[in-house]
């Protein structure tokens, strides 16, 4: 999965970024191959909500919503944000709820759209409060997951991509809310965040 960032991608962040591991191609065909699967598992499912944990899920969560409406089915869609960084590289395990679901899910099914699992804390303790709030049940599909670095055992469903335990940015995921709007998944210089 190894590829050299292009040039053509014209990004000012191109320094930045030591290696692509997930293409843009990549991205939007995982993207319609699971959103295909998951409608097929949802077939005889009224009302699918997507939760989408912001601020990263944003990129995903919007691509996602709209392969599955290409494959049939009608979503809602919500969005909390919590927090376990704050402008570290790693996840502190203490969860703060930034904004909370603006509606009542109870005997609704979930499903948590997630950029990444990494250590898995916060999507741990995100799956216990989504279940006290009486959803009728809650799954989750995760675009990227790092198995060398999740700490907890939490049933994540549908994965689009393994992949190494480094730092990565782009598609959604951020370093102190830069990088984001990359098109791709790329590994970010140590040299970068070891300045922060």
């Amino acid at each position: 999965m190894r590829q050299a960032v292009g040039m053509d991608q014209g990004s000012s962040y191109d320094a930045d970024i030591d290696r692509v591991i997930v293409s843009e191609e990549q991205i939007r065909d995982k993207t319609v191959e699971l959103a295909k699967q998951v409608a097929e598992d949802y077939r005889r499912v009224d009302g699918v909500l997507l939760v989408g944990v912001l601020k990263g899920a944003v990129m995903f969560m919007a691509d996602f919503a709209r392969a599955m409406g290409r494959n049939g089915r009608s979503v809602e869609m919500e969005f909390m944000a919590v927090s376990s960084y704050g402008q570290r590289s790693t996840s502190s395990g203490v969860v703060r709820i930034l904004k909370d679901l603006d509606r009542d899910i109870a005997g609704r099914h979930v499903i948590v759209v997630e950029d990444i699992v990494d250590s898995g804390l916060t999507l741990s303790w995100l799956l216990k409060y989504l279940a006290s709030r009486s959803a009728a049940s809650v799954e989750v599909v995760a675009l990227l997951r790092k198995p060398d670095a999740i700490k907890v055992n939490i049933p994540v469903k549908y994965v689009g991509f393994d992949i190494p335990n480094e730092f990565v940015v782009g598609y959604g995921l951020d370093f102190a809310e830069r990088y984001r709007e990359l098109p791709y998944v790329g590994v970010l210089k140590p040299s970068v965040y070891a300045r922060a």
